[in-house]
């Protein structure tokens, strides 16, 4: 497996870990019974973390395919490896900005996160003017 594709597990694994750890540390209010309880995220660390866990889901797919699109096309496999690695520290941060209550900064990570998204995605298309 490629770097840029255990990315793609760790993507997975950070908006999964970002709504469990939640749950977790809130496990005697946390009723299993009842999973999407509304009640359970108004507390605003709850809530936030509920927003980070489901942007997650709504950013892994591009990722996903944009990363598995570059490979299938013969992207340059290193820059490829390369913006895999600095998406998912952009979205680690996004994570511990979105539960640190820091709006504009976490608007900021997410827009270079789709920014790296979209080089990734066409990559491929432009794959005759890179130097590598």
């Amino acid at each position: 497996m490629t770097i840029a594709e255990w990315c793609i597990f760790g993507t997975l694994m950070l908006y999964l870990l970002t709504i469990a750890s939640v749950k977790w540390i809130g496990f005697r209010r946390f009723d299993n019974a009842r999973p999407r309880d509304p009640a359970f995220y108004n507390d605003p660390l709850r809530s936030r973390a509920l927003g980070a866990h489901q942007n997650g889901i709504e950013a892994f797919p591009f990722f996903a395919v944009a990363v598995l699109l570059a490979e299938f096309r013969t992207g340059p496999q290193r820059l490829i490896d390369e913006l895999a690695v600095l998406f998912l520290i952009v979205r680690i941060a996004y994570v511990l900005t979105y539960l640190g209550d820091r709006p504009t900064l976490r608007s900021i990570l997410w827009s270079i996160g789709f920014a790296i998204n979209l080089a990734i995605f066409f990559m491929p298309m432009l794959r005759g003017f890179w130097p590598v």
